[in-house]
């Protein structure tokens, strides 16, 4: 194929896979919506008339993040060696806006942290999966953008449920005898499975065998993959399926990463309570929850310029970093004064320290980048660990003195530790970039996986195709 056909059917491609991806975005909204509505409800009634205690309410915020950490490691390594991820995602959609109905049905505490951990369970597969898919299609070159979409819908969904929640808290109360909180559930949860039904038709499988593409398309998004890190993205077949959680079980790197996201998340779980955080500022709740919407515009719009800096850059620690220290700015100003205009310009940089978290997760697939099997286990690792931020975050906001100035307080420290925990990994592929340059493999290529690579690359043996990632270097 010549250059000028190859970059042609590379943008065809391209556009196709943007196109299709972008459902992920309205995916992550309703997964987002589905998990954190209840922090909505919970301003017209739901806590009261559930009789939970701050404890009990607590518990059924964090419950849901037992059942999210259990399923995330088994979940990515089945969809890693499927070959319909697009219908595994559907199926499991469909299920969590079937389980997101139930907490409208709901009427203790037990019944709620039931409904909670199943959510929980069944959203797991969601958001590794995706960020999985996407590194099978993506360059690392091209992965941070595509990542900055994705989270926007996290981003947006922050927004919009916050102006849905308005208008159903507003209008729905005593429809058909029912509390509105409970409308809230039953009508994002019908529009999940809704969605869930096109995703399976809409969404990318793998660069081999996805529907819509020609075979050209086909063979070029399998070359892209091949020439980013010198090797084809695929598992070698003399390994057995625990071959990946193997390998990451023993790279010290990832306890680096699961404990510093961990951090991170504790940090960023202001989420989980941002109507009531914008509930300090005095107004009634519908003001509070449209005042709830504009921080996570602003925070999707530096997410992407940040992101689209460091694919540009090719850098990843300072775009981390950099969001970090605004939000603790936030943080600062939030702790120190009760000034209503100067707390919600804080609301404004706190949530723009989401960025970082969005060029995290680029980091992850781009530090373990063969083979897929070790990255898929590497991606829910750290995923789905660090969820234990969220499990410490929904006790960290029951100090609610002085507009909750220790919990600022605690989050400002957590982002210290992060700060701290991305250094210590920069300075990790530091070192073993410099043991790549003295010529040592990054990691072990299969026999078969080496045969796979010469024939799409049309190269006469292995040893040729062994010698392609010698050029790999760790992003930093």
């Amino acid at each position: 194929m010549d250059p000028e056909h190859r970059k042609a059917v590379e943008k065809r491609l391209k556009r196709k896979l943007d196109a299709r991806c972008s459902l992920f975005v309205l995916i992550y909204i309703m997964n987002y919506l589905d998990r954190n509505n209840i922090a909505a409800a919970r301003l017209k009634g739901l806590q009261d008339d559930l009789k939970l205690s701050d404890t009990q309410y607590a518990t059924c915020l964090s419950i849901l993040y037992v059942g999210y950490i259990l399923m995330q490691i088994p979940s990515n390594m089945l969809i890693n060696r499927i070959q319909r991820p697009s219908l595994y995602i559907s199926a499991a959609m469909l299920l969590w806006g079937l389980i997101s109905t139930l907490s409208g049905n709901a009427h203790n505490f037990a019944g709620m942290v039931m409904i909670r951990f199943f959510l929980g369970f069944v959203e797991a597969a969601f958001l590794p999966g995706a960020l999985l898919i996407l590194s099978k299609w993506y360059t690392r070159r091209e992965l941070t953008k595509r990542n900055a979409i994705l989270f926007c819908g996290n981003l947006i969904s922050n927004a919009f449920s916050a102006l849905v929640a308005a208008g159903v808290l507003s209008n729905m109360q005593g429809t058909l005898g029912h509390a509105a909180w409970r409308w809230l559930f039953w009508i994002e949860g019908s529009v999940t499975m809704v969605v869930a039904i096109s995703a399976a038709f809409i969404l990318p499988d793998l660069p081999h065998n996805s529907r819509g593409f020609t075979e050209e398309e086909r063979q070029v998004a399998q070359l892209r993959m091949i020439e980013d890190v010198g090797e084809a993205d695929a598992d070698s077949k003399e390994h057995d399926v625990f071959y990946g959680l193997r390998l990451a079980v023993k790279d010290v790197k990832i306890y680096l990463m699961v404990l510093t996201f961990i951090a991170y998340i504790v940090g960023l779980s202001f989420n989980a309570f941002f109507p009531s955080l914008t509930g300090t500022l005095g107004f009634s709740y519908v003001p509070t929850l449209l005042m709830s919407a504009p921080p996570w515009v602003f925070s999707c719009i530096v997410s992407l310029l940040v992101a689209w800096h460091s694919d540009r850059s090719q850098e990843r620690f300072w775009h981390i970093v950099g969001p970090i220290f605004v939000g603790m700015v936030g943080f600062i100003i939030s702790m120190s004064t009760l000034n209503v205009a100067a707390r919600y310009l804080a609301l404004f940089l706190q949530t723009s320290s989401y960025a970082g978290y969005i060029t995290f997760y680029s980091w992850i697939s781009s530090s373990f980048p063969r083979p897929p099997a070790k990255r898929a286990v590497a991606i829910a690792m750290v995923n789905g660990f660090g969820q234990l931020g969220n499990v410490a975050g929904s006790y960290v906001w029951a100090l609610k003195e002085n507009g909750y100035r220790k919990s600022y307080g605690i989050v400002l420290a957590m982002f210290g530790v992060t700060v701290l925990g991305t250094y210590a990994f920069r300075m990790i592929l530091i070192s073993l970039n410099k043991k790549l340059e003295a010529g040592e493999s990054a990691w072990e290529t299969g026999r078969d996986v080496a045969e796979q690579t010469a024939r799409a690359e049309v190269m006469e043996n292995t040893d040729e195709a062994l010698r392609m990632k010698q050029g790999f270097r760790y992003m930093l």
